[in-house]
């Protein structure tokens, strides 16, 4: 088998739309990349589902990586994987006609956007949900695998597999070449200033434990702790009356030492305003942000199991022993910054694009694929 035309893809919202909203669409530029060095594989070509038109304000170099609308790769691919945006019905009856493997590759938390959507009424797809059942293969990240990969295997009847994640730092670079320092972390004298940048807008990703965790730092020595700031909370710490209600139990918020923020562009607030990163997920064990972050040298105190050999890692939501790695970083990180920030990136390529191994799975990956009958 040789020559394999590959397609991934992704839903265009509007034409120039940025890349740091969520990490759909980096997920299929870095698939894109990976299977690019699969000696099988011709081409790769991302491939948009809606009616956006695709022009060069896309945020993404478009000669690496083509993209095309549906219509222009319907008839010139041997694999679609859809990743970032939904084929229909019609559409798949037309790619299995001509032969095309259908993949579906999953890296998001579907489960528990659904979970939410009942619970809480929130509209998701109402009365058009179309569950596509002819897939010839699932393809599950890591970290999703746990929560969501039997809510995808029973729906789509079909039993998937759990592939390697895949990042690179190309769009992080692009994003701190203006930065001093390239947004790398720079060692700073005197008490220092924490950061806890969660989403809050699930529970997979909330910032109540990050703060938890640093209040118990604080406890233990007020005198380190400039500042806790964080951000993507400026609306429930004005609206929420049980967080406002909570926060104000602790010595942080009654000091004066804790602010609430909006959202911040990642990079940019962390080497301007950043010398530590309290974070905390459940059920999502390995994510871009956590990669930034240590990318770049900061001390990231996580519980992450899926990466707790990065950064300064405590255990499930344990935030007395996240406190302590708090300190730790506190004490010592000063001292070894940059063979910290080197280790971490030698830790880190191990999900590149062009990692021996990483690339070798996919390749098999897509050699089983092609020995399977269409479904």
């Amino acid at each position: 088998m040789s020559g394999l035309r590959i397609g991934i893809t992704i839903g265009l919202h509007h034409a120039g739309e940025t890349l740091w909203n969520n990490g759909i669409k980096q997920n299929a530029v870095f698939l894109a990349e990976a299977l690019r060095h699969c000696p099988q594989v011709s081409h790769v070509v991302l491939v948009n589902t809606t009616q956006v038109p695709v022009t060069p304000a896309l945020p993404w170099d478009l000669a690496r990586y083509p993209t095309v609308s549906f219509e222009a790769a319907k008839d010139a691919v041997d694999v679609l994987i859809e990743l970032g945006g939904q084929i229909d019905g019609a559409q798949t009856d037309y790619l299995k006609q001509r032969g095309v493997r259908l993949v579906s590759y999953c890296c998001g938390f579907e489960y528990i956007h659904a979970m939410e959507s009942v619970l809480f009424r929130k509209r998701l797809w109402g009365e058009h949900l179309f569950v596509n059942q002819r897939y010839d293969d699932i393809w599950i990240i890591p970290q999703v695998a746990n929560i969501s990969r039997s809510y995808f295997e029973v729906l789509r009847r079909q039993t998937g597999r759990i592939v390697p994640f895949v990042w690179s730092p190309m769009f992080l670079d692009e994003r701190v070449a203006t930065i001093p320092h390239v947004g790398e972390y720079q060692p700073r004298p005197g008490a220092k200033r924490l950061s806890v940048m969660e989403p809050n807008i699930n529970v997979v990703k909330f910032c109540l434990y990050p703060v938890l965790i640093a209040e118990l730092a604080y406890r233990k020595q007020p005198a380190s702790i400039a500042i806790l700031q964080v951000t993507n909370a400026d609306a429930i710490a004005k609206e929420s009356l049980e967080f406002i209600t909570l926060m104000n139990q602790l010595d942080l918020v009654k000091e004066h030492k804790a602010v609430f923020l909006g959202r911040h562009d990642t990079p940019t607030f962390l080497a301007e305003h950043t010398d530590i990163v309290v974070s905390h997920q459940t059920e999502n064990p390995l994510n871009y942000f956590y990669l930034e972050v240590c990318w770049q040298g900061y001390p990231l105190v996580h519980n992450a199991s899926l990466c707790a050999d990065l950064g300064y890692y405590y255990r499930d939501n344990d935030a007395e022993e996240g406190a302590r790695r708090v300190i730790e970083a506190i004490e010592t990180h000063d001292a070894q910054a940059s063979w910290y920030r080197e280790q971490q990136r030698a830790l880190i390529g191990r999900y590149s694009p062009d990692n021996g191994p990483l690339v070798t799975e996919y390749a098999a990956l897509l050699d089983e694929l092609m020995t399977r009958p269409i479904r």
